[in-house]
């Protein structure tokens, strides 16, 4: 950071009387508290958090140094409000993909036409759009994710949250708007994969191990890509580790 943009002393100071300031606040709602879950407690500590994850920044920013704090990232879920015996639960999944090799996932996807028995599509297999309908209908979401080399993409960040719910949906209710409705404070646990995690993990040995055998495997598939069906008239598939 240049010396223009750094924050003046004065900033720094400010900052750290907001965290005093925030941290009384915190006190005072623990103190007059109604119960576990008192919503009073949650924004104070809240903002607490924000406060002082702003000092530790202008902190650094201006004198190259840090606090002991350590400021819970944004993903910390509000206190839990669901019913403490489930009778039904929803379980909502996103991975991010970012098609990485447009030609490797249109060549599965016609692998995939030809299996069918229906030829070669152009509108369909011959298009990025197209091939990923073909993919996704023909396969379960768990195996493209073990299996997403394959199919020319790259995995982004996921998530995996599990929502209690007080009864079932009924069948066809939720269909137009399947996510319009998540209540954070009825999760019961989430489970996030990100790269912002890997800085975390020291692992060279295995990341050698698993770049060898990436390249093994993008040979093998390079060189069945060519070839539409095998001797039992089934596309080849790679087998992988679920």
């Amino acid at each position: 950071m240049s010396d223009a943009a750094q924050p003046t002393a004065a900033e720094v100071r400010a900052a750290a009387e907001a965290v005093k300031t925030a941290l009384d606040r915190h006190l005072a709602a623990v103190e007059r508290r109604s119960g576990e879950e008192d919503p009073a407690v949650y924004d104070a500590f809240n903002e607490l958090a924000a406060a002082a994850e702003a000092y530790d920044e202008l902190l650094y920013d201006r004198y190259d140094e840090v606090t002991p704090f350590e400021i819970p990232g944004e993903d910390t879920l509000p206190p839990y409000t669901g019913p403490e015996e489930p009778s039904a639960l929803s379980v909502l999944i996103r991975r991010d993909y970012a098609v990485a090799e447009p030609q490797r996932l249109m060549a599965q996807a016609r692998r995939v036409e030809a299996a069918d028995g229906e030829g070669p599509g152009p509108e369909t297999s011959g298009t990025v759009h197209g091939a990923l309908g073909l993919l996704f209908g023909e396969f379960e979401p768990d195996e493209i994710a073990s299996r997403h080399k394959e199919f020319g993409l790259e995995e982004g960040d996921s998530t995996l949250w599990v929502t209690a719910a007080d009864e079932s949906a009924e069948p066809g209710e939720w269909l137009e708007a399947p996510f319009e409705q998540v209540d954070p404070q009825r999760v019961v646990c989430r489970f996030d994969v990100s790269a912002v995690f890997d800085e975390d993990f020291d692992d060279g040995d295995d990341d050698e191990e698993g770049d060898a055998d990436l390249v093994e495997l993008d040979e093998d598939l390079d060189t069945d890509l060519d070839t539409d069906l095998d001797e039992d008239g089934e596309p080849a598939r790679l087998e992988a580790d679920r």
